[in-house]
């Protein structure tokens, strides 16, 4: 127990990946094999990078609830753009600069409104649900058009045999990495999150570099979207609606990322992910219904949580918002 305890949540839930694992290999035929670990992989590899988004932004002690949403009216409207004749690049670029400058406003509602995180961005999200459906698209899915057709790589290509998904997770990873280890910008970030008046003290700019953690979040959401239309020809908007902003949660607080700020990082992320990939693929294979995996993950959820604020405890600061 003593060793145990010297344990960090991070290898503790990469031992726990390890253990349901070895016990899945175990008790269901097939689960050991390597197409099915190559498609364990590639089906959580989305829901990877936008937690490598959702991780940036809890490690500068925020939370982003409208980055799922932001997504899925970005990525959709790209395509809509396509079916109405514009060009491919340049549905792209306009639809990469509505999620950019949509982050921009979510972070200088943060940052110089001085909005709480969870309320700016849960506001933001139902903004960008409802006017990217009332204002941008038709329909509630848009399908990729057939002037988008070699998108589909993205999703449904492979190299050497491996997803091209789990290329674009893996880069999305070491690009975060290298950010916050590498960068003064990743070090600014970081000290932010730990201790918001001492970065001002020592004088980083701390309200730029708080919108700067929305704006990458928005990015990586917009690539971790693009994957996602690829891998199924479509985009459907609904997912905004949808409870998937918390399982993206999840594998942030259960990778070891604190919601206290300015710790963890993206191997936290990677951990997380496995995790839960492991979990939703042998529940599957299991044939679990939906509801009872939905159970199953908001168990998960709420522990870890609890663990954070054990592990994490909240200082003043933070204490006198939650009782506000």
């Amino acid at each position: 127990m003593r060793a145990l305890g010297h344990l960090s949540q991070e290898q503790i839930v990469f031992g726990l990946a390890v253990l349901l694992c070895i016990g899945f290999a175990i008790a269901l035929p097939g689960f050991l094999t390597t197409n099915n670990l190559l498609n364990l992989v590639r089906s959580v590899s989305i829901l990877g990078m936008l937690g490598v988004a959702m991780g940036l932004v809890v490690i500068g002690r925020g939370i982003d609830l409208s980055l799922v949403a932001l997504m899925a009216v970005s990525v959709a409207w790209t395509l809509q753009l396509v079916a109405n004749g514009v060009p491919l690049h340049q549905a792209v670029a306009m639809g990469l600069a509505f999620s950019l400058v949509t982050g921009t406003i979510t972070g200088c509602l943060v940052a110089y409104v001085e909005i709480p995180a969870i309320f700016a961005t849960l506001a933001m999200g139902t903004l960008i649900y409802g006017f990217g459906r009332y204002f941008l698209l038709r329909l509630d899915v848009v399908y990729m058009p057939e002037a988008a057709r070699h998108l589909l790589w993205l999703g449904q290509g492979t190299i050497y045999g491996v997803p091209v998904p789990i290329f674009v997770f893996a880069g999305v990873c070491l690009m975060g990495y290298l950010f916050l280890r590498y960068t003064r910008a990743g070090h600014y970030l970081r000290a932010v999150g730990d201790n918001l008046l001492a970065a001002r003290i020592t004088g980083i700019p701390a309200r730029p570099v708080i919108v700067m953690q929305y704006v990458l979040s928005s990015l990586i959401g917009f690539m971790a979207g693009m994957v996602t239309a690829a891998s199924v020809a479509s985009m459907n908007t609904r997912v905004a609606i949808s409870t998937y902003v918390y399982d993206v949660i999840l594998v942030v607080v259960l990778g070891g990322i604190g919601l206290s700020g300015g710790k963890g990082g993206i191997r936290n992320v990677i951990v997380g992910t496995l995790l839960i990939g492991v979990l939703l693929n042998g529940m599957t294979i299991m044939d679990i219904q939906y509801t009872v995996q939905n159970v199953i993950k908001g168990i998960i959820l709420l522990t870890a949580i609890v663990i954070d604020t054990i592990v994490n405890p909240r200082d003043e600061q933070t204490a006198q918002q939650g009782d506000i």
